[in-house]
């Protein structure tokens, strides 16, 4: 075992601090994320130097960076993604929320059941069948998941994607009219 007093370990940060940052800025292009992971190395390596060479503490320093670097990158916080924005999304059912930018209100408003079920009909595959199970027979998503035999997301995406489709037939109608 290999032992440091608080003076050497100083040293050690010192002069390994600026290879070290390097090291962490190559991973995640970010100034201000470098230099947390770079503390954040030195104080695992303070608790763990003992069980390293004195001869190896580059190389292990280095290690310990890279490992730190590659954990934060595959934390959930960095790897979030921008989701759309919750009216961009399908409400569910009884939610309270604004009538006018629901496509089948829109619609169902100005136009009637009849055209509004001519529209939904209308959607290409694979947007028709969600379309017709969500919009004309009510069905909720995880129903409608389990009889077109696809994830739960999946029909989320899609029925997203119906909804703008009409959004987009709703337009278009609006500027003929």
């Amino acid at each position: 075992m290999w032992e440091l007093t608080n003076e050497e370990f100083t040293g050690l940060m010192q002069q390994y601090q600026k290879p070290i940052y390097t090291v962490c800025l190559q991973f995640v292009h970010e100034p201000h994320t470098a230099e947390d992971l770079t503390q954040d190395t030195f104080l695992s390596a303070f608790s763990a130097i003992d069980r390293c060479e004195p001869q190896y503490y580059k190389q292990w320093l280095v290690r310990v960076a890279a490992n730190k670097c590659k954990d934060h990158l595959k934390s959930a916080w960095v790897r979030k993604v921008d989701a759309p924005g919750d009216d961009a999304l399908p409400e569910p059912r009884g939610a309270p929320g604004s009538d006018a930018d629901d496509p089948a209100q829109s619609v169902a408003d100005r136009a009637g059941a009849a055209e509004l079920e001519t529209l939904v009909r209308g959607l290409r595959e694979p947007y028709g069948k969600i379309a017709v199970l969500y919009f004309l027979e009510h069905r909720e998503t995880a129903e409608i998941a389990k009889l077109v035999g696809r994830p739960p997301a999946t029909v989320n995406s899609q029925l997203w994607r119906a909804k703008l489709l009409l959004r987009q037939q709703i337009t278009e109608r609006r500027q003929k009219e």
